[in-house]
Parts: C-alpha cells; structure tokens; sequence
C-alpha cells in the first residue's frame, strides 16, 4: 500500500498541476474516475498487466475506456501505460482527489452512525466542521449499528470517532 501511494505521489502531482493551469479541475477528477473504473473490472486489469499485451494496445484500450480527453489527459494516459503504472491509479485518483479538495477550500467527510442522521443533525454537524475546518463540508452518511450509538466522523485519514462501541471499549480496557 504504501509502496503504491508512493509510485503514485509523482503521477498525481503532475495531473494536479497540469489541471491547475488548463483551470479544468473537474474535468480531470472526471478523467481519474474513468480510468479507476476501468481497471476496477477484473477483464481489463488481466489485459493491463499481461506481459502478452503491448503497450500500445493498452494505451489505446484504456484511451478508449476513458473516453473524450483533450491532449493532455491523453498523453497523461499514455505515460501511465508506458511506465507500467496503470495498476496504481486508483491510488493516483485519490491523491489528485485529495490535492483538487485543499486547493478548492472543501473536505469529503464520512459520517457513519448507528442510526439515519436527520436533517438538522446533518447541517449542525456540517456546520460544527466548517468551523473548526475552516472549510467547505460535503458530507456523506452512513449507518453502522455494529456503533451502538454515536457517531465516527471520516476525512481522510482524520477520525473523530465518538461512538458507543469505542466508548465501552475503552471502559472494558480501564476495568481490566
């Protein structure tokens, strides 16, 4: 894992600073969705890593699995396929997802709860992080009863985790 973040760092980079300068920040998270997709499905990955397959067929296969890019997102595909490094794009998609969310000012939060999150606890959650973030918020809600009660808040590799579960945990632990 850690390997891959690292092969991936670089390539991420170069996608962020390039979208930065064609101002197509979107555009780009749409290109890095396409390609995640793509080798999401177990066929193409098999034809992406077979050493029986040339480069140039990859290049093309994932060209067309992308679909429209202007000549940037091409050639971005094209080093990926020549250097061998299609199989860590979904490590480059998070990272170039990660870069697109500091630069534009916002966080994706996960929220899970043992229980569905009403409208007024969303927004007053919401709120609560856009402060203390300083921020915008998107934010995403999941319901976890293995929590008991409570909430874990996600971003990124930050966790609040206030939930039930963890809280009892931490009791059986001070009693033992």
């Amino acid at each position: 894992m850690s390997e891959a973040n690292t092969i991936a760092r670089p390539y991420a980079i170069a996608a962020f600073e390039v979208a930065q300068k064609q101002a197509d920040l979107a555009g780009w998270s749409v290109v890095m969705q396409a390609l995640t997709d793509a080798l999401a499905n177990a066929e193409v990955r098999a034809v992406v890593t077979s050493p029986r397959i040339k480069t140039s067929q990859v290049e093309d296969l994932m060209l067309a699995l992308a679909g429209k890019l202007n000549k940037e997102q091409g050639n971005f595909v094209r080093v990926l396929a020549e250097a061998g490094r299609l199989e860590v794009v979904a490590e480059i998609a998070q990272m170039y997802e990660a870069l697109r969310a500091e630069a534009e000012k916002s966080a994706q939060i996960t929220v899970s709860s043992a229980f569905a999150l009403n409208d007024a606890q969303q927004a007053k959650i919401t709120a609560a992080l856009k402060t203390r973030l300083g921020c915008d918020i998107q934010l995403s809600c999941k319901i976890d009863q293995a929590l008991l009660g409570g909430i874990v808040i996600r971003m990124g590799d930050k966790v609040i985790d206030g939930s039930a579960s963890t809280r009892l945990s931490e009791l059986a632990t001070a009693l033992a």
